[in-house]
């Protein structure tokens, strides 16, 4: 059965190609019935914000759809595809595939009431949960996302989220961010990877402007605002987290694709 969620043809002839390359990498079994009902399943948890446990029977049993999960975030094939996926959505727009400038931002959001690890307390956004960090490119694509604890202010915060851009990324240069990030942090940069942090500060309070490259990223929060899932942090570990966060970047950039 179909759902609102579920892969068109299109998105699967995409979606498979990309899945299947990142596999050849990685040693393992055949997927049993196939990945398409697995990338389906996880997809409409992804999108409706449901538990694991609530998955619709034609999915299957939801802990096999979980362990596939658990075992793409393991294995890395998450980045991969990402990686692939988002490669292939800049040249389309007529851009190098490597960014050379992106741009950072935090998001806090509410924990479930499981709670889980890596939780604290935001004063000034007065919320209790976890933070996502989250770097994009000009486009507004994902190129890497580290989620901690609320209780965390931005520009420590921003530490862990550079390190790993640049392992990543090293064609970087320059890297745009808001007032958040003032102080030792821009040093920092500089020292560290030869970065240029280049503070974007509101010109005017209580004014509504669109600020150069800020809203860039504003944009692909907004975008991830889609998938209900992120609508709170419902994962005990911070590392599922960043997970579903790639994977509603990967539907996204699957359906631009197709």
């Amino acid at each position: 059965m179909l759902y609102p969620s579920s892969l068109t043809y299109e998105e699967w002839r995409i979606a498979e190609q990309q899945f299947a390359a990142a596999r050849k990498s990685k040693a393992g079994r055949p997927i049993v019935g196939g990945l398409r009902p697995i990338l389906d399943a996880i997809s409409y948890v992804v999108r409706t914000g449901c538990q694991w446990r609530q998955l619709p029977h034609d999915f299957g049993p939801w802990t096999k759809v979980y362990a596939h999960f658990r075992r793409m975030r393991l294995r890395g094939t998450l980045d991969i595809v990402l990686d692939r996926l988002r490669e292939a959505a800049r040249m389309a727009k007529g851009k190098s595939p490597s960014p050379t400038v992106a741009v950072i931002d935090s998001q806090s959001v509410k924990t479930a009431q499981q709670g889980g690890l890596q939780r604290g307390y935001d004063a000034g956004k007065k919320i209790k949960g976890r933070k996502r960090h989250i770097a994009v490119d000009t486009l507004g694509l994902l190129l890497a996302v580290v989620v901690h604890s609320a209780g965390i202010q931005d520009r420590d915060g921003a530490k862990a989220l550079l390190i790993r851009l640049f392992k990543s990324f090293p064609s970087i240069t320059m890297i745009f961010a808001d007032s958040g990030y003032t102080g030792k942090l821009i040093g920092w940069c500089l020292a560290m990877f030869g970065w240029v942090l280049k503070i974007v500060k509101r010109t005017e309070q209580h004014v509504f402007r669109v600020l150069p490259k800020r809203w860039i990223v504003e944009r692909t929060f907004a975008w991830l605002g889609f998938s209900r899932r992120l609508s709170k942090d419902y994962e005990v570990v911070p590392s599922n987290s960043e997970s579903m966060v790639k994977l509603a970047m990967i539907r996204l950039l699957i359906r631009r694709l197709a």
